[in-house]
């Protein structure tokens, strides 16, 4: 728990071969299982795999009777049940082990079997089932003599699956029980790294992005100190808020170093290229990273990205197949934070194409979800499309008021790029256009609606060149969406 863990791991050994010596064949057994869990939590799954091999094999050399070192051992694998996407498989295994513990009264192991069965049962899509088994391993973990290790791991465990099944309120509740687990312990370097990712999550998501963006940061160092892999998740973090806030340059340094510590940095790298302007990038990064993605928890992560990306290339009926998917994927979880998500992309999807009074119905339905999760960023932008909503709709008051109150939000949240993109649609400090003969073209046919495959048949040329006119054309406007170009073009007469 003090980060030493090459002691631990020495003093572990010696236990081991003293009581192979004493031919305490499960007591040897025991250590072996407490390496190999040292190792998984470092990353290094080939080692963690010997010493769990170790340790059964020591079991059934011996001929030894049921005991809580069999039951140790059915959490990892278990859990690589869990990896491999057998979740019923995990399921099956957790309960085993569970019932061990319980026969032995071992709570550490009982603690596990609940995380590993609450675990598997989320993957499944019983969110609801695996929910209530969580929640009865953080009992044990707040209310029972649990060894740190074992806590740690729940804790740790618990709050990923929650952010992974989008379920914002527990995750947020038992991050903070984390934080206040980990500050009782100040000298504790084991899981506060983590701990500081989820914090650094969820005050994103709750505007505070100066501090989280300290978090991150701290996640980092405390990430490299143990040397731990998951470091580029920190990054990964520390890229997102910078790029929010429009440190464009540093965000790609970090993105970059994300994926330096073996992070995967999509889709807010693709998001970054379209607010530089780089279209045609953005599409290529976000098909290529959900093309090599089928775990549904991951595609939900990546699916509202691809949603605005294609919308902002012109691809409308690919942006609407996304966006079903999300939709199927938000019915299959029932999170609040996936419906408020679906709702969103939705409402983008039926603006693009000028259905205002259907994208209404939509974006007012996830402005609510937003506001009761106490999401300013994400309250701010569907403030702001439900404003170029009503300015379609001709109703110019209620596009006004809703912008000004996008504009606010995002100046009191630091997102510089999107204040400026408000400050466009509200005609404040609007650029020289300074667009071509075939830009101005260009821009009328996105503004009718029209697809770049369709501008490509009305102007006689090639899509790659339409697309190159519509980031040009996002370069000098300023802008990164094409209802965001729509919007300008019926505002200065251009249509």
């Amino acid at each position: 728990m003090l980060g030493r863990e090459d002691e631990w791991v020495a003093v572990h050994e010696r236990a081991h071969h003293l009581h192979l010596e004493a031919g305490e064949a499960e007591l040897a057994a025991r250590d072996a299982f407490w390496i190999g869990l040292s190792f998984i939590l470092r990353g290094e799954f080939g080692p963690a795999e010997g010493w769990f091999g170790r340790a059964q094999r020591l079991l059934e050399e011996q001929g030894a009777a049921e005991c809580v070192e069999r039951g140790f051992l059915l959490i990892p694998y278990g859990f690589g049940l869990l990896e491999s996407g057998d979740g019923a498989g995990a399921g099956e295994a957790a309960r085993a082990a569970g019932a061990v513990g319980s026969r032995f009264g071992n709570r550490d192991l009982c603690a596990l079997a609940l995380l590993l069965e609450g675990q598997a049962a989320a993957t499944e899509a019983r969110v609801s089932d695996g929910l209530a088994l969580l929640d009865e391993a953080m009992v044990a973990v707040t209310t029972e003599d649990l060894s740190p290790v074992i806590s740690g791991l729940v804790y740790c465990n618990l709050i990923l699956t929650c952010q992974e099944v989008f379920e914002l309120r527990r995750a947020r509740e038992w991050t903070a029980a984390l934080d206040r687990w980990c500050r009782e312990q100040p000298d504790m370097l084991a899981f506060t790294g983590r701990c500081r990712i989820h914090r650094a999550e969820i005050l994103q998501l709750g505007g505070s992005w100066a501090h989280a963006l300290a978090e991150a940061r701290e996640a980092g160092r405390r990430f490299a100190e143990t040397r731990n892999r998951t470091a580029g998740l920190a990054l990964y973090r520390e890229a997102e808020l910078l790029r929010l806030q429009g440190d464009f340059d540093a965000a790609e340094e970090a993105y970059r170093a994300a994926s330096r510590a073996g992070w995967e940095p999509q889709p807010g790298l693709a998001q970054l290229r379209l607010a530089q302007g780089g279209v045609d990038a953005a599409v290529a990064a976000i098909r290529r990273a959900a093309a090599e993605s089928g775990d549904p928890v991951r595609r939900a992560g990546l699916l509202p990205a691809y949603v605005e990306i294609m919308l902002a290339a012109g691809e409308v009926e690919e942006a609407r197949t996304a966006c079903e998917e999300l939709e199927a994927l938000s019915a299959r979880y029932s999170s609040a934070m996936l419906d408020a998500v679906a709702a969103y992309e939705r409402g983008a999807v039926e603006l693009s194409v000028g259905e205002a009074s259907r994208a209404l119905e939509h974006l007012r339905r996830a402005l609510e979800s937003w506001r009761a999760l106490e999401a300013p960023y994400e309250v701010a932008r569907t403030r702001m499309l439900i404003g170029e909503a009503c300015r379609l709709l001709a109703d110019t008051d209620a596009c006004t008021f809703e912008l000004e109150a996008a504009r606010a939000d995002f100046a009191a949240l630091g997102a510089a790029p999107d204040a400026a993109r408000v400050e466009l649609l509200l005609g404040h400090d609007v650029p020289e256009h300074g667009l071509s003969a075939r830009e101005l073209e260009v821009l009328r046919l996105v503004a009718a609606g029209k697809s770049n495959r369709e501008i490509a048949a009305a102007l006689v040329i090639s899509e790659h060149t339409v697309a190159r006119h519509v980031q040009n054309i996002f370069a000098k406007l300023r802008i990164s969406s094409r209802t965001a170009a729509t919007a300008f073009a019926f505002e200065h007469g251009l249509t």
